[in-house]
């Protein structure tokens, strides 16, 4: 469990739920766990690449809750953990029943995520990563089962990796400010990014609504409630609400198949 905390357990299991649930519309349900074991191993990856980058600044900020600077896992063990997790990523992705170009699509979206963690943070183009990972989970699942990924899919996605990251980033932006962390978000503020978050997820459930006409009603509401609750509680429950979304989208996209 401790090393699941540093892993950012929340998101890696919505994103892999993300995964399955997609996966299960074109693969058998062997197939789909598969695929989800895939990309938990590159959400794991990501996050614990995250913790080992910031720790000098997480221990600086004393944030005791995370497991590397409350001493539940030294900095030795979380190393051992990503060189197993991510070649069994990359095995699983390539090998399994996303196929070679699939698979590279997957690998890609977890190559943003740790590209983000080194270098897009800080940049002002710091969104771009979420935008292509997001996107790239989506399409690498159609590219495994050879179709191909419809654009507003696509689009959709990239749309609410942008949410995810101007919601996610909401509840440490100050301490980011004090120790020079400034991609997007930061250099335009709280109430700009939760405009941005907002207007993203609005724009998903016009673009969704357009193609999946039995649940217009319910995916229109939920970004309406999604979009309040982070106006009402950014930094505690809008990145929240922007998962549940995610998975409420994809839900209605098999369910609609």
């Amino acid at each position: 469990m401790r090393f699941l905390k540093s892993a950012h357990l929340a998101p890696t299991l919505v994103v892999t739920a993300v995964g399955f649930l997609l996966s299960i519309s074109f693969f058998n349900t062997f197939q789909a766990l598969v695929v989800a074991a895939a990309v938990f191993c590159g959400q794991i990856t990501i996050g614990w690449s995250n913790d080992l980058i910031d720790v000098e600044s997480d221990r600086a900020q004393q944030r005791i809750t995370k497991p590397l600077v409350n001493g539940a896992v030294s900095e030795g063990e979380l190393k051992r953990a990503i060189t197993f997790a991510l070649p069994l990523c990359i095995l699983l992705s390539i090998l399994g029943p996303l196929g070679l170009w699939g698979g590279l699509t997957h690998l890609l979206g977890v190559g943003c995520g740790i590209a983000y963690n080194f270098y897009f943070k800080s940049r002002i183009t710091s969104p771009l990563p979420y935008a292509i990972a997001f996107a790239a989970l989506v399409s690498s699942i159609f590219i495994g089962a050879e179709r191909t990924p419809p654009w507003w899919v696509v689009i959709s996605g990239a749309l609410l990796g942008v949410a995810a990251h101007f919601a996610n980033v909401l509840k440490d932006m100050e301490q980011d400010n004090e120790i020079g962390i400034l991609g997007l978000p930061q250099r335009l503020g709280s109430l700009k990014s939760i405009r941005v978050a907002g207007s993203a997820l609005v724009a998903v459930a016009i673009l969704l609504s357009l193609y999946i006409r039995p649940f217009r009603i319910p995916l229109i509401a939920a970004a309406m409630i999604a979009c309040a609750v982070l106006f009402a509680s950014p930094k505690k429950a809008g990145f929240g609400a922007i998962l549940a979304l995610a998975l409420l989208d994809v839900w209605a996209f098999v369910a609609s198949q």
